[in-house]
């Protein structure tokens, strides 16, 4: 979380087209990857026999790492520089969860594997942002999360539906879908040109403050009493569980 102060500075030169049409991609695959943690994973837990019961508090166990996330997740990628690193090993940290859902549905497993895509939250979709942040800028910073968003919503769509069909056809593969989607993932996040980051607006600061963003301390992140009375309503921000 950024802290500065407003100041009227130049916008930067404009990205190449190969880095914006890289994080499209990106958040394309990136979101039929997450998918299949959703309601996808509720139905495929149910057809393995797992109750309602053991389902929700399954995926509540995810919610909760997802929540505990936030905050750190969020204060790692102001601090890193490589933040495309950073989203690469969230992304792998997915296909190994997916892989463990997949290959051991057990509740153990099917819990560790619901803390891996948890654990994710606070650092893939801040990771995310940050790098189209320090792409385009704050100018158009707006416009290119639309964008971000549009591509987002598609892959999830397509990925449900390539999901639904392959098991609708009795495969054994729709679980192994979003696993195999790290792989154009990272292939788009190689794509997005590094040096086009700049490392200071992605952590949120004016171009005055790039090398040393101010970021808020803890203390006074606990001190404030608007997160403090956001924090009961978080979960209401998660996508429902259908059953």
């Amino acid at each position: 979380m950024s802290v500065v102060e407003s100041r009227s500075a130049p916008e930067p030169a404009a990205p190449s087209r190969q880095s914006l049409l890289a994080l499209s991609w990106l958040n394309f695959f990136l979101s039929g990857m997450q998918t299949a943690f959703g309601p996808i994973a509720a139905a495929y837990l149910a057809t393995h026999g797992w109750t309602a019961k053991d389902i929700g508090f399954a995926l509540t166990i995810g919610s909760t790492a997802s929540l505990v996330s936030q905050v750190p997740g969020g204060a790692l990628v102001d601090a890193v520089r490589a933040k495309r690193l950073l989203v690469a090993a969230g992304v792998m940290t997915i296909a190994l969860g997916v892989l463990i859902f997949r290959l051991w549905p057990s509740f153990p497993m099917v819990a560790l594997a619901k803390v891996l895509q948890g654990i994710t939250g606070g650092v893939l979709g801040p990771g995310v942002v940050a790098i189209t942040l320090g792409l385009v800028g704050h100018a158009r910073l707006s416009e290119r999360i639309g964008l971000n968003q549009r591509f987002a919503a598609a892959g999830g769509v397509a990925v449900t539906l390539s999901m639904a069909v392959i098991a609708y056809s009795d495969s054994p593969w729709a679980m192994f879908v979003p696993a195999a989607l790290a792989i154009p993932v990272l292939v788009s996040l190689n794509r997005i040109r590094a040096e086009e980051i700049d490392f200071g607006r992605a952590s949120g600061a004016e171009p005055a403050d790039a090398d040393r963003p101010q970021r808020a301390s803890y203390t006074a992140l606990l001190k404030n009493r608007n997160c403090w009375s956001l924090l009961p309503v978080r979960p209401c921000f998660r996508s429902p569980v259908r059953r």
